[in-house]
């Protein structure tokens, strides 16, 4: 009979498929048990208190190493022979005295210099006070000071140079450190020249009233110029009109050009 049917599948042909609906579908592939302990192991998934754990093992291994370090040395120490004890005793306290000898010796550098340096300052500050009292005599710097104003007045033009002069000296001779007169400072070669209403200082015209601006102690420099027989009284004389006023603070700020000597050169090395 041709009606029999496959007892497997119910479908007549005797063993034939009917081929199934759709695109085939892939082979599902099985997971390893290697590929699940990779998958498990990595990458870690650690708690906080794992990784505290973790640090903490850590730490305590590596204290553990170096106790075993530091034990291994004591036992090297421990099973030295006397001899080599002593030479690594020895050994260190050349090392100590080494380095005993080599502070000193950098305390010494340092306690040098700096002797050194305050003595460059002092001789710096020394330098700079020498300039300054030299530019005052050479009329380069200006200077105040305690002094006297003296003020003298011509009205019949009859002050000669030559008594502006004397004036000049007393006040040199009775200690006076800057003297500027009428807006000329006065130095070491200061000359006055001309006739009587007619005066010059240093080649500079000058008119009456002439006043001397003076530094100096105040108590020394007016009664030199009142002297018997001195300044005050041979200008007087000549029917001028002399004022001597004492001051705490008088300003001598005319200045003279530095000059560079022609021929003079310091012996100084």
């Amino acid at each position: 009979m041709n009606n029999d049917q496959n007892p497997r599948s119910g479908q007549p042909g005797g063993g034939a498929h009917a081929a199934p609906d759709g695109p085939p579908q892939p082979p599902v592939q099985e997971v390893t048990g290697r590929q699940r302990l990779k998958a498990g192991l990595w990458p870690p998934r650690l708690s906080r208190a794992q990784l505290i754990v973790a640090v903490l093992l850590f730490g305590l291994g590596l204290g553990l190493a170096i106790q075993v370090r530091s034990t291994s040395d004591d036992s090297a120490l421990r099973g030295a022979r006397q001899e080599d004890l002593v030479r690594i005793l020895d050994e260190v306290d050349d090392r100590t005295q080494r380095l005993e000898d080599e502070k000193q010796r950098l305390e010494d550098q340092r306690a040098e210099l700096e002797n050194s340096s305050d003595q460059a300052e002092e001789a710096r500050k020394q330098t700079l006070e020498k300039e300054r009292q030299l530019g005052i005599l050479a009329g380069t710097v200006a200077a105040e000071g305690p002094g006297i104003t003296l003020t003298i007045t011509d009205p019949s033009g009859a002050v000669a140079p030559d008594m502006l002069l004397d004036a000049l000296q007393e006040l040199r001779a009775a200690g006076a450190e800057a003297i500027e007169v009428n807006g000329v400072r006065v130095v070491a070669n200061t000359y006055f020249s001309g006739d009587a209403g007619d005066v010059q200082v240093d080649g500079k015209q000058i008119e009456a009233p002439y006043e001397f601006s003076v530094i100096g102690k105040p108590q020394d420099l007016e009664p030199a110029l009142n002297i018997p027989g001195g300044v005050v009284q041979t200008l007087e004389k000549e029917q001028a009109t002399v004022l001597v006023e004492q001051s705490d603070d008088i300003v001598v700020d005319a200045l003279r050009p530095a000059q560079r000597p022609d021929y003079a050169r310091s012996s100084t090395p």
